[in-house]
């Protein structure tokens, strides 16, 4: 088999799922903007692929009076057609990516070119020992920097359908779906795409600044908040395999998530000092609220019994300093031990936010930092 052949057969499952979103938004114009709509998107579709793939300038000059002869209720069909069409196949394409770095992965192939593996990689064969990495870690500063502009454009109920659509394609891939879970499945994407159709694409009023502070803060959900940890718990991973003493150690916070979003005092009339205490006390509450929600689900979960455990000295005097005296987890320091992080947690959003959280903590604690 040829290598062309092979990267073609790498890229079916790309084309399957593009081919199957196009199927499913055509169907969406037809029932939802009739027959004739559909026909026409079809036409101008057929057209450009022919004028594009074969230089077919007949098909071009078709293109074009196609295009000039619209009216203007054709033309935003048209366009909300093919920009909807670019978007699903943005998705089709970030799933791919996806679908072939886990390909990489189980595989169990070198990092890839890019990634912080294969930079790691890159120091080892350097022969960099952990002095020079520690000493690297230590000084390293990676900030990436949120600005307002893709949310000015991005509405969050398209990336919400987005968000949607592209789960449902990463669960058609790596699940073998029965016949009913097949149809479940294309069922839940049919109404996401028809979500999709029927929201509005563009904003009929400008954003205030803080609904653009709330707008960047909501990509923080599926981003840096969950992903950061699995950054450096890969890395330290990576690490202690290569050398063990790094196993007790833990990296710097090297990695730091910047904004300007609220905050850009270049001449913005509507970035005031109240709006940059506001986005600062939103950041606040997202992150405090985010560990909060993690420390209640952890503790759920860490039901274990001293009398069937082993617990270090450390965890007992955490669980010790607990404010919480119920009996019912007199014998559980897990779990006293996290109803006290969430004490002081929940202390430290009183503190910086001037009101309780909307889960009280089991009784008061001291702040994390005292103001």
């Amino acid at each position: 088999m040829s290598d062309t052949n092979t990267s073609e057969d790498k890229d079916l499952p790309l084309r399957d799922d593009i081919r199957l979103l196009g199927r499913v938004l055509g169907d969406t114009v037809r029932a939802q903007e009739g027959e004739a709509v559909f026909d026409l998107v079809e036409t101008i579709r057929q057209s450009s692929i022919r004028f594009r793939r074969h230089e077919d300038h007949g098909a071009r000059r078709e293109l074009e009076a196609t295009l000039d002869s619209l009216s203007r209720d054709q033309t935003i069909d048209v366009v909300r057609a093919f920009s909807y069409f670019s978007h699903l196949c943005n998705i089709a394409e970030d799933q791919h990516h996806i679908r072939r770095s886990r390909a990489h992965q189980i595989a169990g192939s070198a990092p890839r070119e890019g990634s912080l593996a294969h930079a790691l990689q890159r120091a080892f064969d350097a022969g960099m020992g952990s002095t020079e990495l520690a000493a690297f870690f230590d000084t390293a500063h990676v900030v990436p920097v949120l600005t307002a502009h893709p949310t000015e454009v991005q509405r969050k109920s398209i990336l919400n359908c987005q968000m949607v659509i592209a789960r449902l394609l990463d669960e058609r891939d790596r699940m073998q779906l029965t016949p009913e879970e097949q149809d479940a499945n294309f069922e839940a994407l049919r109404r996401a795409v028809l979500t999709l159709w029927q929201t509005r694409m563009l904003r009929t009023e400008k954003l205030s600044v803080m609904d653009e502070v709330s707008n960047g803060l909501s990509y923080f959900d599926y981003t840096f908040l969950r992903e950061l940890p699995r950054l450096y718990a890969g890395l330290e991973d990576r690490l202690s395999s290569r050398d063990r003493t790094w196993g007790a150690m833990e990296l710097p916070n090297f990695l730091r998530v910047g904004s300007w979003i609220g905050g850009d005092r270049d001449g913005n009339p509507f970035v005031t000092a109240e709006i940059l205490e506001k986005a600062l006390a939103t950041q606040a509450e997202k992150v405090l609220t985010y560990y909060m929600d993690e420390v209640h689900t952890l503790g759920s979960q860490l039901s274990v019994a001293q009398g069937l455990v082993s617990a270090s000295d450390a965890l007992l005097r955490l669980a010790g300093a607990s404010p919480d005296g119920s009996p019912h987890r007199s014998d559980e320091p897990y779990r006293r031990a996290l109803t006290g992080v969430y004490a002081r947690l929940a202390a430290t959003y009183a503190q910086l936010l001037g009101h309780q959280p909307p889960r009280h903590a089991v009784a008061a604690a001291a702040p994390l930092h005292r103001a």
